[in-house]
C-alpha cells in the first residue's frame, strides 16, 4: 500500500492530562486529536492498550486481545449514569508529573465496580441487550479473559503457574466451579471491556473523521502471563505445568528504533517522542 510521507506523534493515552490520576478515553484524548489536526500531523502512534499487570509495563499485558480497564473516562460515566459526580467528589491528590499506579489501581478498581453495580441494578432493556450482544460477539476471547482475571484477583496476582493445579491447567471442573464462585467478579470484567472498547472506538472514530491516522504498536510476542497462554498452551512450548521450556526476546538495552531514543531504555515510555514516518512515495 503507498502512503504519502506522513508525520505524527508517538504518545500513550496513560500521559494526557487527568484529574484521577492518568489519562484517559475522556475529553483530553478528543483535544489532543484536534492539536493533532491542526499542527498538521496525521498519525497518532500509541503504544499496547492492553491491561497491565506487574510492573505496568504495556508491552506485558494480560491479554493481547482486552484493552486497559484504567484508561476508561470517569466523566464519560458520569454522563452514562453509572457514576454520580459525588462519587468524584472527593479525588485523591495524585502526582502531577507522572502516574503512580500503586496508587491509582486500588481507586480505579473501586469506582468501576461501582459503576458495574449501577449497570446491573439501572440498566434498561436496550443496554443490558447492547451489553449482552457485545459479550456474545466477543466470547472467543472475552470469557477466557474475564475468568482468567477473576481467578488472578483470587490468587493475589500470582502467575497462572502457581495457581492450584486445576485452576491453572484448566481442568474442566475446576473452571466450572470457579464460574460458578465468580460470577460478579466475571460479570465486572466483562463490563469493563464493554465500556472500553465503546470509548476506544468513538476517540478511534473521531481522530479518523479528523484525518489523523491510529497506528498501534504490538509486542512480538504474547506475555506467559496471560489469558492467551493460559487458554491456549497447546500453542506455546511449555511443560506438563505450564512454565515455558522456550524463551525468546530482547534483554533490557539501549533501543535501536529511532523513535525510542528519548527513551534510555527499551520499553519505558518517552510521552513525547516525535515519530516520523517516511512512507514509499506514490
Amino acid at each position: 500500500m503507498l502512503v504519502p510521507r506522513s508525520s505524527g506523534v508517538l504518545f500513550h493515552p496513560t500521559s494526557l492530562p487527568g484529574r484521577y490520576g492518568m489519562g484517559d478515553l475522556g475529553d483530553w484524548s478528543y483535544r489532543f486529536v484536534d492539536w493533532l489536526e491542526s499542527a498538521y500531523q496525521t498519525i497518532w502512534q500509541i503504544l499496547p492498550l492492553g491491561p497491565t499487570s506487574y510492573g505496568d509495563s504495556p508491552y506485558q499485558t494480560l491479554s493481547a486481545f482486552a484493552g486497559n480497564a484504567f484508561l476508561i473516562s470517569f466523566d464519560k460515566l458520569i454522563a452514562e449514569g453509572w457514576l454520580a459526580a459525588e462519587d468524584l467528589a472527593d479525588v485523591p491528590e495524585f502526582p502531577n508529573d507522572h502516574v503512580d499506579f500503586g496508587w491509582i489501581i486500588p481507586y480505579h478498581n473501586e469506582l468501576l465496580t461501582l459503576a458495574h453495580k449501577n449497570f446491573t441494578a439501572k440498566a434498561n432493556a436496550v443496554q443490558t441487550k447492547a451489553f449482552a450482544d457485545w459479550c456474545v460477539e466477543n466470547t472467543d476471547w472475552l470469557d477466557d479473559y474475564a475468568l482468567f482475571s477473576a481467578l488472578k484477583d483470587e490468587h493475589g496476582g500470582r502467575p497462572w503457574v502457581e495457581w492450584t493445579p486445576g485452576e491453572a491447567l484448566r481442568d474442566p471442573q475446576a473452571l466450572v466451579d470457579a464460574q460458578t464462585r465468580h460470577t460478579d467478579e466475571i460479570e465486572n470484567y466483562k463490563f469493563r471491556q464493554w465500556l472500553f472498547f465503546r470509548q476506544w472506538l468513538d476517540v478511534k472514530a473521531y481522530a479518523n473523521n479528523k484525518g489523523v491516522k491510529l497506528v498501534g504498536d504490538v509486542p512480538i510476542f504474547v506475555a506467559h502471563d496471560s489469558a492467551d497462554v493460559w487458554a491456549n498452551r497447546t500453542l506455546f512450548y511449555l511443560d506438563d505445568l505450564g512454565n515455558p521450556t522456550v524463551i525468546a526476546g530482547v534483554p533490557p538495552d539501549l533501543c535501536r528504533s529511532s523513535w525510542h531514543m528519548t527513551a534510555p531504555m527499551c520499553g519505558q515510555i518517552a510521552p513525547y517522542s516525535i515519530l516520523m514516518i517516511w512512507a514509499t512515495r506514490r
